[in-house]
C-alpha cells in the first residue's frame, strides 16, 4: 500500500504561491516549494483570473507530486464568460425587529429603508448578460461535479447561480424567468 498525502487547495489560475501553512508541509517532505507551484502555475495558466481547486498528492515514500486541477466554481465561470472581475452576491440579513431600551425604533427602520432602497438600485443595474450558449457551456464544464441527473439539471443549476448573483441576466431576462421557461421546454433545443 502506498501511503499518500493530500493538500488541498483554491488558488488564483496561474499566479498561485505559497502560503503560511502550505509551504511548510511541502518542505516537511523535502520538496522543492518553488518547483511544485511552477507546475500548479502551468496546469492552471488557462484560468488565469479566477480561483481553481487544486489537489497536490504527495506519495510519502518517493517524494513524487501529483498535482489533479479541478474545475473552479460555477460562478467563477460566470463571471469568466462575462470578462468581469466581481458579481453582487445577494446576502440575506435580518433586519432589526424590536429596540433595546438606549435604542429607538425610528432608527433602525430608516437603515433598513435605506438599506432596501440601495438594494433596489443595485437590482436595476446589469452587470452583464450570458446566453444560453454560454450556461450550456458552464454546464458541461461543471456536469461531473454537479448533482444533476442530466444536462439540462445542470444549467438549470448554472442558471440559479446566476438568481444569487445581482446584475447578471441571461438573453436578457432575469435568471428565474429564464428557470421558468426551461421548465416549460422553452431552451431544449440549445439544451443538448
Amino acid at each position: 500500500m502506498v501511503d499518500k498525502e493530500t493538500i488541498e487547495l483554491l488558488v488564483d489560475g496561474g499566479k498561485a504561491s505559497p502560503g503560511p501553512t502550505t509551504a511548510p508541509k511541502l518542505s516537511a517532505y523535502k520538496l522543492n516549494v518553488g518547483d511544485v507551484f511552477k507546475q500548479i502555475n502551468e496546469k492552471t495558466s488557462s484560468y488565469a483570473g479566477i480561483k481553481v481547486p487544486i489537489k497536490i498528492i504527495i506519495d510519502k515514500e518517493t517524494k513524487a507530486v501529483e498535482i489533479k486541477v479541478g474545475v473552479p466554481p460555477v460562478s467563477s465561470l460566470i463571471k469568466k464568460e462575462l470578462g468581469i472581475e466581481k458579481a453582487k452576491v445577494i446576502k440575506v440579513e435580518a433586519t432589526p425587529t424590536t429596540a433595546t431600551a438606549t435604542e429607538t425604533a425610528a432608527p433602525a427602520t430608516e437603515e433598513v429603508k435605506e438599506e432596501k432602497k440601495s438594494k433596489e438600485e443595485d437590482e436595476g443595474k446589469t452587470t452583464g448578460d450570458l446566453t444560453m450558449e454560454q450556461c450550456v457551456k458552464i454546464a458541461k464544464m461543471k456536469q461531473e461535479d454537479l448533482l444533476a441527473k442530466d444536462l439540462r439539471a445542470s444549467v438549470k443549476q448554472v442558471v440559479g447561480t446566476c438568481v444569487s448573483m445581482m446584475g447578471i441576466t441571461i438573453e436578457s431576462k432575469s435568471p428565474k424567468e429564464i428557470l421558468k421557461e426551461i421548465e416549460e421546454g422553452k431552451w431544449d433545443n440549445k439544451i443538448k
